[in-house]
């Protein structure tokens, strides 16, 4: 008996199937298979050689069959006719093997007609599916041939891809109803994967066609639209705009790769997108930003001096450091040094310096306002997360500026407040560090941005609303009051030809006197800076351009009688000496946010309970120098400070209106009380200044130049100062120091027994 052995499985009977010849032969023998030799096919288990083939590597039903071709492809058709157990099975060492066979019957539980049906339905759906693939013509001829189940399902199986143990458990069935259900089940999920398969893979098709397509067409259009640039330049796209800026800008490799990515998001979500907007107007500003980095220029310093010294009158103290600023610049090749603040008040030039320090080092000048900012945002900008998201003013300053290394002025540092929105304060620490803000990034840009090369320069009024972390980045230098003569300088050079120009007015029209303009400073204005001056000047050449438009052939000469006769307002009063001194009132001196005024410390005793009375709107720290003061008082004449015991002692600082407050009427305070107890009068042209302590020490004040200034344009013509405060005599200016005497004093006592009002109570003792 011949055995021929299958890698495939037979899932049916009476169906012609193909071997490879050569394999028949090979396990027949030498004399191989002939048409119309009977043979049984057995199923072995694993793909084995004949020489490794054990019984148990075969299954145990099998089909007999009868060789019907031998081909010249080398392969047998054999058609089979009927399943087999396989009862006895034995491999012998020389090859052969012994087989011991019996017929398997199939189960007849399924009509004929039934089962004709169902074949014919099966072969349809077979051809149909079959044809869409490689083997459909070898299908096609073996469907032709299908005529029952058996033959159906040996023809389909080769077909479908299942496993061996698939097939086998199809051959084992005996029922042909259940074995057709199972041809069914496995035909229609091998279609259904097919079916998937053949639309996943038309789809890829289209999409790998739609991709060559879009590619083909983007290339035509780049290269057509690139010959439209060149012939029209004008017309080119925004994202091509923005191409190019982003390849010319020079901008570090976090803030190209960042302006890519927005760039993308904008190719690929049109103009017609919400976002488009934003996006742009991104892209615009950052790419417009000057991100290269400028060489360092030598400046040449008289020529900075002497544009310096053009803008501005005065201020030789200022214009030192900022030449001194420069020279460092200039032996060090840098862009930028100490972070200066400019601090005096209104009016002094603080802001305008800015512009002159531009000018003289040949950059761009940026003002940046931050009166009244209480937003963090301001400074920081605001994340492009937000609608109408902006940067904040520095980055914004710099972008107006169109360079990477402007004198950027931030003006009125002192007025920043804080609120639920942050601390702008706080984010300016970032921008004047010189180790931080080289890597200073905003919220908008959401990249670093190196503002090491900007030459900051801050102003203020005052200090004392500065937080201290902020103030220690900043070099301080103050900005002292404008003399009289300083002022007189500043509108004969700068504020009436301004003026005049403003207003139309030629030098041949009008003239202004110098008796005029010490008119307006004098009578007119009450400040440590210029900037009422020139208001009043303004308004003076305004109502005298009536005249001169009237009659363009009058010459107006400008006298004090003119200037009374054309200002609307009532001239200032200022606090002068009194005409009639009496005991118990003193001149002081006081420091103001606009300069320095004197004041007159008044005391005055009543009947009553001794009881201590004090008015003018004074802060505590006044107070506690007036306590200081009498008990300071008390100790020195112990004799005539018996009397307060039955009396009121009642201390008044006019105007009472003005709230005032600081540590430098301690002497005022102790002079006056002392005059009043000892009824000794003190000169009213003599002033003084400073803070008593209770061991009767004069301590140190400030605005020395500004109290300085107030006594000399009142006619005080001696002022006692603190000893300690001779080191400031330098900030004041000569014209002030010549018509002042000033004294310096280290005790209270100093200044009784230089006013009298010792040395007369010891004569009275």
């Amino acid at each position: 008996m011949i055995v021929v052995p299958t890698y495939k499985m037979i899932i049916a009977p009476d169906a012609a199937l193909f071997l490879p010849a050569d394999q028949l032969r090979r396990n027949a023998g030498s004399g191989g298979v002939a048409v119309g030799e009977k043979v049984i096919l057995i199923v072995a288990k694993e793909n084995k050689s004949f020489s490794e083939l054990e019984e148990s590597d075969f299954y145990p039903i099998g089909v007999a069959g009868t060789v019907t071709e031998l081909d010249r492809q080398g392969f047998a058709v054999i058609r089979t006719q009927y399943r087999v157990n396989v009862e006895d099975l034995r491999v012998y060492p020389d090859h052969t093997i012994k087989l011991v066979t019996s017929r398997r019957k199939d189960t007849e539980d399924l009509e004929p007609a039934v089962e004709q049906e169902k074949l014919k339905a099966l072969i349809q759906e077979m051809h149909s599916f079959s044809s869409g693939f490689d083997w459909s013509e070898t299908a096609e001829y073996f469907i032709k041939q299908v005529d029952s189940i058996g033959t159906a399902a040996c023809v389909m199986s080769p077909m479908l891809q299942i496993s061996n143990e698939e097939r086998y458990a199809i051959l084992a069935q005996d029922s042909k109803r259940e074995r057709i259900e199972m041809i069914e089940k496995v035909l229609y999920e091998f279609m259904e994967v097919g079916r998937i398969t053949n639309e996943a893979n038309s789809s890829q098709q289209q999409e790998y066609q739609q991709r060559i397509k879009e590619s083909a067409i983007k290339r035509q259009m780049e290269h057509l639209q690139k010959e439209l640039d060149d012939m029209h330049p004008e017309n080119v796209t925004d994202v091509q705009k923005f191409q190019q800026r982003i390849a010319e800008s020079g901008m570090n490799e976090t803030a190209r790769k960042e302006a890519e990515k927005v760039l993308n998001r904008l190719r690929q979500e049109g103009k017609e997108s919400v976002e488009s907007g934003m996006l742009y107007d991104y892209l615009d500003f950052v790419t417009t930003l000057s991100w290269k980095k400028a060489e360092a220029q030598r400046i040449d310093l008289g020529s900075a001096r002497r544009i310096l010294d053009e803008d501005h009158y005065g201020l030789k103290k200022v214009k030192d450091r900022i030449i001194q600023q420069i020279a460092v610049m200039n032996l060090k090749q840098q862009q930028s040094g100490s972070i200066l603040l400019f601090v005096g008040a209104p009016g002094t030039g603080k802001t305008s310096i800015g512009k002159s320090i531009a000018r003289a080092l040949g950059r761009e000048y940026v003002r940046v306002s931050l009166g009244g900012v209480h937003d963090e945002s301001d400074i920081r900008g605001h994340r492009r997360t937000y609608i109408g998201s902006m940067p904040g003013r520095i980055m914004d300053g710099i972008h107006k500026s169109g360079v990477s290394n402007p004198v950027m002025v931030l003006d009125e540092v002192d007025k920043l407040s804080a609120s639920f929105n942050g601390s702008p304060a706080s984010a300016l620490l970032e921008v004047l560090d010189p180790e931080q803000n080289n890597t200073f990034t905003d919220h908008y840009m959401n990249v670093p941005y190196d503002l090491s090369d900007v030459l900051f320069i801050c102003t203020a009024n005052s200090l004392d609303t500065i937080p201290q972390p902020l103030l220690d980045r900043m070099e301080v230098i103050q900005f002292q009051g404008y003399t009289p003569l300083e002022k007189l300088q500043i509108a004969r050079e700068h504020l009436v030809p301004r003026s005049m120009e403003a207003m139309g007015i030629s030098k041949e029209q009008m003239t202004v006197s110098d008796e005029a303009l010490e008119t307006l400073i004098s009578d007119y204005t009450m400040e440590a800076g210029v900037r009422g001056l020139r208001k009043r000047i303004d308004g003076l050449c305004c109502s005298l351009a009536v005249k001169v438009a009237s009659d363009p052939d009058t010459i107006v000469e400008v006298t004090p009688e003119i200037v009374h006769e054309e200002l609307d307002t009532r001239p200032i009063r200022h606090d002068s000496i009194l005409p009639d001194p009496k005991a118990g009132v003193v001149t002081g001196l006081a420091w103001t946010p606009v300069g320095g005024d004197i004041l007159y410390i008044e005391t005055m005793l009543m009947p009553g309970k001794g009881e201590l009375i004090i008015t003018g709107q004074l802060g505590d720290v006044m107070k506690e120098s007036a306590r200081i003061a009498l008990s300071l008082v008390k100790s020195l004449f112990p004799k005539e400070a018996e009397q307060l015991k039955d009396h009121d002692l009642h201390i008044h600082v006019p105007a009472g209106a003005v709230p005032k407050d600081g540590p430098s009427a301690g002497v005022t305070l102790t002079t006056a009380l002392s005059s009043l107890l000892t009824g000794n009068v003190v000169d009213p042209h003599i002033a003084m200044t400073g803070e008593v302590a209770l061991r009767g020490a004069v301590t140190p004040i400030g605005g020395l130049p500004e109290k300085l200034m107030a006594a000399q344009r009142a006619g005080i013509t001696r002022v006692f100062i603190p000893r300690e405060n001779l080191y400031d005599l330098k900030d004041v200016a000569q014209e002030v120091k010549d018509k002042i005497e000033i004294v310096p004093v280290s005790y209270v006592t100093d200044i009784l027994e230089a006013t009298g009002v010792m040395e007369k109570a010891a004569m009275s003792a």
